[in-house]
């Protein structure tokens, strides 16, 4: 055992439990359970963790997929994508630039114009109305 002790964890103290999990160890909500999957107003999507604006509503869509769904960020360098080889598939990662949440993951079957589909957690977002 260590005799250091354990570092306190800030995200820990400012998140729910849920919102850790899946912003700070990458877990994911249940399709259809988050709040913002039919969501419709006009505003920002921002990362639960630090606060910076990732998406905007003009991109949001219904992808029937049961979470967030934008056919691109709110700018380039918003977030960052990483190669994910778990639970046996190959996607793409989405993370906030800013602090490294684990966002959700990207798709090449959105619309146009970009053809993406960044299939978002709503426990990692915030919203920020217009």
């Amino acid at each position: 055992m260590s005799s250091q002790p354990e570092r306190e964890d800030p995200y820990r103290e400012r998140l729910s439990p849920e919102q850790y999990r899946v912003s700070r160890c990458g877990g994911t909500e249940r399709a259809f359970t988050g709040k913002f999957w039919n969501h419709k107003a006009d505003g920002r999507y921002a990362c639960v963790c630090c606060g910076e604006p990732l998406f905007d509503s003009a991109t949001k869509y219904d992808s029937g997929s049961g979470w967030p769904s934008y056919w691109a960020p709110l700018a380039k360098g918003t977030v960052k994508e990483i190669e994910d080889t778990s639970h046996g598939m190959h996607r793409t990662e989405v993370r906030c630039a800013k602090c490294d949440a684990h966002l959700g993951h990207v798709f090449p079957d959105g619309p146009p114009p970009t053809g993406m589909r960044y299939c978002i957690n709503s426990a990692s977002l915030d919203f920020v109305p217009r």
